[in-house]
């Protein structure tokens, strides 16, 4: 603030700041802000230089312009050349929840990327500063939803922008912002500074209170390589079982029965019991609840027939099915007595929750016999080993799973880009035998509480000792398999995990 001719001067004012905001009212309110910060940090130049400074009247103004950001040329509210800081909180939507006039302004702003659809509104912004910012050393730096760093949107988004020249400049990892309102709205966030120069001053990247200088942020706000994680039919890992979905219905729920139902039904058709099998989603396997279905396949029809509560679920399944906007799904009015999609396998199988909440440390996965009929709310893994039990319930697939999921608001989702693209270990045998041991260990520990749920057992504030040290025994197992030491950090671990998954795409 002091001259070089002894005297104060002050070197910032609002007439450097330039906005754009589409509601009229909220420009008003963002002028006012700044003058009154602007008034502020006089009142606090006085005190640091014992001197009076006039303010009033109004002498400088902020250039908040009232209009669409996305459809605006940045360029026009001020020469690219003259900016040196962008910084802003831009709305967030997911693409299920945009209007037909921010639909087509992404369609806009991403002219040179077709697979913007499902990306979230927020990263719109995005594409806009770096088109605004090449060729210049202009830093830009959002509050943004974290799922533009998770599952495809990364794929799809920062490869995109990083063959525009972006770097990563710094970035603070999620986290949870609290609205002020009465009924508060939880929404996970990142921080991401950017900018389309390149520099060999470290990048930072913030967690909490602490900040690591590292050499290079990923997409995935990792120190690790630029790796984009894409869908694959396939696993990367050879000589391991597919990932399916269970089978769908598609019956306006007239397939499905409850227990009261079910025993209502066997009351009066005692005959009915071989055509009923237990039925479960992601909410049955954590919670343990009890639903059934009919499950009809290969069933001669004579055994059904006369049974009369069953032919007239029967009709309003193909009732449904043939008001159904989608073809395939009139198609399969003809066959009421199956669900339209068939999936279920002949062996037992691992079942994972499709989605399942973001506070629990492991998803809860569970072996379940092959007459138990998996919903398409589960994903299968028939003829799961032990081992593979192991692996899949350790820390080091759940920090793979935490970066590379989709998300469904907070909650993990997961999939087969999480299963196919894992890089699993190369065991020596000692260490798989150990990992089958603490995999069974984990079995033992929840059978000690056969009247817990998955959810009474791997609540955070609930989970038994037994199980939490049987769990630490695998992870411990699991880690060295992979050759990781037990106090590697989960950003750390899953770095590796990227640098594994590249090296196997090389050789794919």
């Amino acid at each position: 603030m002091l001259d070089f001719g002894g005297t104060y001067s002050i070197k910032v004012s609002i007439g450097q700041f330039y906005g754009i905001e589409i509601n009229d009212f909220a420009v008003t309110v963002a002028k006012t802000a700044l003058w009154i910060s602007e008034e502020q940090m006089i009142r606090e130049t006085q005190e640091i230089i014992h001197s009076k400074i006039d303010f009033l009247p109004l002498k400088s103004y902020a250039s908040i312009v009232q209009g669409n950001a996305l459809r605006i040329d940045w360029a026009d509210i001020v020469p690219k050349e003259k900016m040196r800081y962008i910084m802003g909180n831009p709305p967030f939507l997911g693409h299920q929840w945009r209007s037909e006039a921010q639909t087509r302004d992404l369609d806009i702003v991403f002219y040179d990327l077709k697979k913007h659809g499902k990306l979230d509104y927020v990263t719109a912004w995005y594409q806009k500063a770096a088109d605004y910012m090449q060729n210049t050393t202009i830093v830009s730096a959002f509050v943004s939803t974290n799922s533009i760093v998770q599952g495809e949107s990364v794929s799809i988004l920062w490869e995109h922008l990083m063959k525009k020249g972006v770097e990563i400049k710094f970035a603070h990892s999620s986290f949870v912002w609290d609205s002020e309102a009465i009924q508060k709205a939880h929404v996970h966030c990142v921080i991401i500074g950017f900018a389309c120069y390149s520099d060999t001053n470290g990048k930072h990247l913030y967690e909490n209170e602490h900040v690591n200088k590292v050499a290079h942020i990923n997409g995935y706000l990792l120190n690790a390589p630029d790796v984009y994680i894409t869908s694959r039919g396939k696993q990367l890992s050879k000589g391991l079982p597919s990932i399916t979905k269970g089978s769908q219905p598609t019956d306006g729920g007239y397939l499905i029965m409850s227990e009261e139902e079910k025993c209502e039904l066997l009351s009066q058709y005692p005959s009915a019991r071989t055509l009923i099998r237990r039925y479960m989603g992601s909410y049955e396997l954590i919670n343990d609840k009890v639903r059934y279905c009919l499950w009809l396949k290969d069933v001669p029809p004579s055994n059904y027939r006369n049974i009369h509560p069953i032919m007239k679920r029967l009709e309003a399944v193909r009732d449904f099915r043939k008001n159904s906007a989608t073809e395939s799904v009139r198609r399969d009015a003809e066959t009421p007595m199956l669900f339209t999609q068939i999936r279920q396998p002949s062996s037992d199988y691992l079942a994972m929750p499709k989605v399942s909440s973001e506070r629990r440390r492991y998803i809860p996965i569970a072996y379940l016999r092959s007459n138990i009929i998996s919903s398409d709310l589960l994903y299968m893994i028939p003829n799961a080993t032990m081992y593979m039990f192991g692996i899949l319930n350790s820390n080091v697939h759940m920090a793979w799973m935490r970066v590379v999921c989709g998300r469904l608001k907070s909650d993990y989702r997961y999939g087969p880009v999480v299963y196919n693209n894992f890089p699993w270990p190369s065991p020596s045998l000692e260490q798989k035998v150990k990992i089958e041991q603490t995999a069974q260990g984990i079995l033992d520990a929840r059978a000690l509480y056969p009247d817990s749920s998955l959810a009474d057992l791997y609540d955070p504030l609930t989970m038994p000792p037994e199980l939490r040290k049987a769990h630490d025994r695998n992870n411990a197992a699991v880690m060295k398999a992979y050759g990781f030491s037990t106090s590697i950090s989960e950003a750390d671990c899953v770095a590796a995990l990227m640098k594994m998954y590249q090296e196997l795409t090389k050789k794919a």
